[in-house]
């Protein structure tokens, strides 16, 4: 079955991830099919609102660690650059039901979205810096200017999972709603935007994101010039191989000693 499922009807284009088993976690076909479908929704006049959400008790772990230690993304082109991008462009609105985790990419690719809804057991967790990397699509720029450098700093320097009440305090998701509400609500307000004007709709998405697209694609350059740096060190290596072997890393072997003076 595929990893990714598509549906349309009534001008709402259903994007469901597809990997219950792995939670969602997310390979390079993946962003690769993801970007396809944002940019396909993009230019098809049938398509007025994208609906996307997770199959099973997860909405998306993130990056599929054995996946992506095979194919880490460099500086220039990657399908995660290429996801980033059909972001980016895409002037439909996105509606997102999250539920169960939410981690790494799956919480940053949610700043590119424009309603998000939060299951009631949905937690969220940035944990680059724990896997000795660095923040990715463009949430080093989006994040702190949505909740303050302060609280961003916190997610991402420590790395500890949020709760759903705590991302809607913030203004990481729209709004917590029950879990057994989460897709309806969804839908309903996905319903509600197809049925308003679709020019005036994209319009007004163009106009409130324009003071920060090019923000957006400027911290996204920096960050996968730094991340594909990063996901190459010893540091990564040592996160990595502690995070299959299920131990904790140790760091300390991977710094180099200061030379005495």
């Amino acid at each position: 079955m595929s990893e990714i499922i598509t549906e349309r009807s009534n001008g709402i284009l259903r994007v469901e991830l597809n990997r219950p088993e792995r939670k969602n976690a997310l390979t390079g076909a993946m962003y690769t099919r993801l970007a396809e479908i944002f940019d396909d929704a993009g230019k098809d006049e049938a398509v007025r609102v994208v609906l996307w959400h997770g199959a099973g008790d997860a909405f998306s772990a993130g990056n599929d660690v054995g996946d992506f230690l095979k194919n880490p993304p460099g500086p220039d082109e990657s399908p995660q650059i290429r996801l980033m991008d059909a972001f980016i462009k895409c002037e439909k609105p996105i509606v997102v039901a999250v539920q169960g985790a939410a981690i790494g990419g799956g919480t940053t690719m949610l700043t590119h979205c424009d309603v998000v809804y939060a299951g009631e057991s949905a937690k969220f967790q940035l944990p680059f810096v724990n896997l000795a990397l660095v923040p990715e699509f463009g949430s080093s720029y989006s994040l702190p200017a949505r909740i303050g450098y302060l609280q961003a700093a916190e997610f991402y320097l420590l790395g500890e999972p949020f709760t759903a009440a705590r991302a809607a305090e913030l203004g990481v998701v729209t709004r917590v709603v029950p879990d057994q509400h989460l897709f309806a609500t969804a839908m309903e307000t996905a319903q509600k935007l197809a049925a308003k004007p679709g020019a005036a709709l994209r319009a007004s998405k163009r106009l409130l994101k324009q003071g920060s697209i090019d923000q957006v694609k400027a911290a996204i350059k920096l960050e996968m010039q730094e991340f594909s740096e990063r996901v190459r060190s010893a540091e990564a290596k040592e996160a990595f191989s502690a995070f299959l072997e299920k131990r904790p890393p140790n760091f300390t072997k991977t710094t180099k000693p200061v030379a005495a003076e």
